[in-house]
């Protein structure tokens, strides 16, 4: 009898085992795929893979990172490969590195000082932007190194290129991209926390939603719109500011969550307006909307901070 229970222990701790690197994979399978997806619409000033990376470490437990550095080190593995022999050793073995490695060397020790909610389950924004800002110096970083190793390869290539440019256009992509992905995350992952479960109905009754679909991406699409079809530079940076404009408005009236949405809105809609790389007039734009989003998102989470919060969801477990 006792043989056979122990049969059946080690048979339950041998599913539980397989069970758990199933997880890991599908974790890592799924990063990677949703990575690719974002590698391929990033520009130096515009760095989506910055939002995906910080959401993924802000939400999903500690055993798990190993499986975003896995699903991120793969394709930058393969991409090193393929252009070994134009760029040389050296870049490939810096192109090499997973970037999420790195920011995981900023959040945890921030997430081990300071959570990011507060004990009734709200997002503490000063924590979320610190993270932003640090993970987006750290990719800047990373990213110029790379950026120099390959120029040492082939020092004749860019004989124009500077460095420090670069860099600074780096730091906005990675924190543009950060908030046009990580705050309309936690911002949907807040709301299924207070409604409890979330059906076509429930999203169809959203106020936010009905906005977002009825005036405000309606808008941007018209703006974005504007800025492409004109030849004139002044209507094109007049067209690009009055983008700022929807995501005031859904601050105004739905709080930090509307500054999430009407901010990844923005962000994407002034992206496409992008006509050459380091475009000055364009990368004004985005440092206004940065400053712009940061803001109403302090102002609307501690506006939401003096409100009484309907359920006190749990943390995720770290």
């Amino acid at each position: 009898m006792k043989g056979r229970t122990g049969d059946q222990e080690r048979i339950a701790m041998t599913a539980m085992h397989w069970q758990a690197w199933g997880q890991h994979v599908a974790i890592a399978a799924a990063y990677a795929a949703c990575y690719e997806v974002t590698r391929h619409v990033t520009f130096s000033h515009w760095i989506l893979t910055a939002g995906l990376r910080l959401a993924c470490l802000l939400l999903l437990p500690m055993r798990y990172w190993p499986a975003l550095a896995v699903g991120e080190g793969l394709p930058m593995v393969e991409n090193a490969i393929v252009c070994l022999d134009k760029f040389g050793a050296a870049w490939a073995v810096s192109a090499s590195v997973p970037m999420i490695v790195l920011c995981m060397g900023w959040v945890k020790p921030m997430l081990a000082r300071w959570s990011l909610f507060t004990p009734d389950g709200r997002v503490r924004m000063g924590v979320l932007l610190s993270a932003t800002l640090g993970c987006a110096v750290l990719t800047a970083l990373k990213t110029v190194l790379t950026l120099v190793t390959a120029l040492l390869s082939s020092p004749d290539a860019w004989p124009d290129l500077s460095v420090p440019l670069y860099f600074w256009a780096y730091v906005l992509g990675a924190y543009l991209g950060a908030l046009t992905l990580t705050p309309v995350v936690l911002a949907l992952r807040e709301r299924m926390q207070v409604s409890g479960r979330v059906s076509l109905a429930s999203l169809w009754r959203s106020p936010l939603l009905r906005d977002t679909m009825g005036w405000a991406l309606p808008a941007l699409a018209a703006l974005a719109w504007m800025a492409l079809a004109t030849q004139v530079d002044a209507i094109r940076q007049v067209a690009r500011l009055l983008m700022l404009l929807p995501v005031l408005m859904l601050a105004w009236r739905h709080g930090w969550h509307g500054t999430a949405v009407g901010g990844m809105g923005a962000s994407i809609a002034m992206a496409a307006t992008s006509q050459v790389l380091l475009d000055p007039d364009m990368i004004h734009c985005q440092v206004i909307l940065s400053l712009v989003v940061s803001g109403a998102l302090m102002v609307g989470a501690r506006a939401a901070q003096r409100l009484p919060y309907p359920t006190a969801p749990a943390t995720p477990e770290r």
